[in-house]
């Protein structure tokens, strides 16, 4: 029999909801980790037995990488930190950001990207990472900073028609791309603008605050972007971007998501600022474009009626791979929502959690 899982990494721990593919109603575990930090999760389906990797901050023990291969039944850590920078690079891990399972055709290959700028690879299903030399050592390394969450590389972007290309986002440094597996990088940046710099310098080869990238397996060159004021398209693998938030509220926000089984449809949630980070008018509303961003539509069917005063974080907004495919999202406010009609309707999967930090969905055989 299928089932559905929707993993909630949280501020104080891991939360699992379960269902059957129908996806109606959802079973809710007790907290696991609790009152840790798991700020990443991921659903690795590649494997025979689908295996679930969570990044934890343990406090005065540090940040690990734990995984289970029971669907969180049990839980396992190795028996030597997964990911730990090189002595020779002065570095400390402060937090796990990303957990990327790469395409099937890379059956044991994971990435991670790390906070600082970082970004680390397995071959073992995510049991031990090394460091990715080649863009720790970019000579734009010294040059990137914090954006507001601190000195992450928070997303990592993989193709499945050619496992040499790779992309690395992070906060405040741009967008990577990599077309050798990681030992070259290329900043992709042009046409991002860098909100409040001087007009000789709105759009540099590098530092933007980008927010999210992600793309569509089918049209794998174009992507999409939300980034700290500005949301963009590419047709181009990032060589070039151009805007795509007219009819949107507001350009500020966090996630990005393409729908599995239609290009052109993406979801975002967005802010009203940097400085005023909750949605437009006090209203919880998903928008969604059907035409790759040329116009939007706001979707709250469902959604909370009140005034709401919640972020959706970068990482909180996910999809399952069902059919139909599942959209769901995670609030700060601790409420996981989905949707089984693109975001025509949604309805509760988890409420009252902590603060949410990453969500990650899945129907399993």
């Amino acid at each position: 029999m299928a089932e559905a899982l929707v993993l909630v990494g949280t501020r104080k721990g891991l939360v699992i909801a379960r269902s059957d593919a129908g996806r109606r109603t959802w079973d809710v575990d007790p907290m696991h980790f609790a009152n840790q930090e798991v700020s990443a999760v991921a659903v690795d389906t590649r494997r025979a037995t689908p295996r679930i990797l969570a990044g934890i901050s343990w406090g005065h023990w540090g940040t690990s990488v734990a995984y289970s291969d029971d669907l969180g039944r049990t839980w396992q850590e190795p028996d030597r930190a997964p990911i730990a920078f090189p002595e020779s690079t002065g570095a400390t891990l402060a937090r796990v950001w990303q957990l990327h399972p790469a395409p099937a055709n890379q059956p044991d290959v994971v990435y991670a990207g790390v906070e600082p700028h970082a970004l680390f690879r397995s071959e073992d299903g995510g049991l031990s990472f090394s460091l990715v030399q080649g863009l720790w050592g970019h000579p734009h390394r010294t040059q990137w900073r914090p954006g507001g969450g601190g000195a992450c590389l928070h997303t990592v972007v993989t193709r499945a028609d050619d496992p040499q290309w790779l992309m690395a986002v992070m906060s405040a440094g741009g967008a990577y791309r990599s077309r050798d597996g990681g030992a070259t990088w290329t900043p992709v940046n042009r046409g991002i603008s860098q909100p409040g710099a001087p007009e000789d310098q709105r759009f540099p080869e590098f530092g933007q605050c980008v927010h999210k990238v992600t793309l569509h397996p089918s049209r794998p060159s174009r992507l999409f972007a939300q980034n700290h004021f500005g949301v963009y398209r590419s047709d181009d693998e990032g060589d070039s971007w151009t805007p795509i938030e007219s009819g949107l509220p507001s350009n500020f926000g966090f996630p990005i998501v393409v729908h599995p089984e239609n290009p052109d449809t993406l979801f975002t949630f967005p802010l009203e600022a940097d400085m005023n980070r909750i949605p437009p008018e006090g209203r919880c509303r998903v928008y969604r474009s059907t035409d790759a961003g040329a116009s939007w539509q706001g979707l709250s069917a469902g959604l909370p009626a009140e005034t709401y005063y919640a972020a959706v974080l970068r990482d909180a907004m996910t999809t399952d791979g069902g059919a139909p495919a599942g959209i769901y999202f995670g609030s700060r406010l601790g409420e996981v929502y989905g949707s089984l009609d693109s975001g025509d309707s949604w309805s509760p999967v988890a409420t009252r959690l902590p603060d949410v930090l990453s969500v990650r969905a899945a129907v399993l055989s």
